[in-house]
């Protein structure tokens, strides 16, 4: 079994993207029955999207968990949904869309097909600070969670697709100024957000391999 893990890199202001750090220490590892391909997307609408959907297709990945950074988050939100939308920018392409559809002929919105709400609960026990999410925001994030879901519709792929938004690292929380209050933004450590994708693989990864001896 083959696993998707997608990262963006840095981009903006952002010097450092956590998530696409996670895909790249999690490339070629192995996760219960399955081997991990990271993959670390441009924060570009039209190059994420050919990258994504090429390796999809080359790959045909039986899990694809998309990682982004959402910088005033302050736990791991495993999202429920991805809409049609594209409004935010500019990307690193200089690409600013405004209340665009991704596809204008596809559905408004999909729902992630991994389990979140077990997802989160592990999470917890793990003493992980996770929530579900209701937004994916309207940006890359719910782009690329959006592309996957349409792609593997479209193709009929057996692929379970979900996106998970994680919060700073410590160190780049330290290097912040003052916000709100005199306060640096939330973080986790990055070791800890790494072993929050990996716990949130292998629930998914868990209920896949229990659906199949049923």
């Amino acid at each position: 079994m083959e696993v998707f893990v997608t990262g963006f890199e840095p981009w903006g202001e952002e010097d450092y993207n956590p998530s696409g750090e996670v895909a790249k220490r999690l490339d070629g590892q192995v996760i219960g029955s399955a081997r991990v391909r990271g993959l670390v997307l441009p924060v570009s609408y039209k190059r994420a999207k050919e990258i994504l959907i090429n390796a999809i297709d080359a790959h045909r990945p039986r899990i694809i968990l998309g990682v982004g950074l959402a910088p005033n988050t302050t736990c791991i939100r495993v999202e429920r949904v991805a809409i049609n939308v594209m409004d935010g920018g500019p990307d690193v392409d200089d690409y600013k869309p405004v209340d665009e559809p991704i596809d204008p002929n596809g559905p408004a919105a999909y729902f992630a097909t991994i389990p979140i709400r077990r997802i989160v609960e592990k999470l917890k026990e793990n003493g992980i600070p996770a929530v579900i999410s209701n937004s994916a925001g309207t940006f890359l994030c719910n782009f690329v969670m959006y592309c996957a879901l349409h792609h593997v519709a479209l193709k009929n792929y057996d692929t379970r697709v979900g996106f998970i938004h994680v919060p700073y690292t410590s160190q780049q929380s330290a290097r912040k100024q003052k916000t709100f209050m005199g306060m640096l933004p939330p973080s986790m450590p990055l070791e800890l957000i790494e072993k929050g994708i990996r716990i949130a693989v292998e629930e998914i990864i868990g209920e896949l391999e229990h659906k199949h001896e049923h």
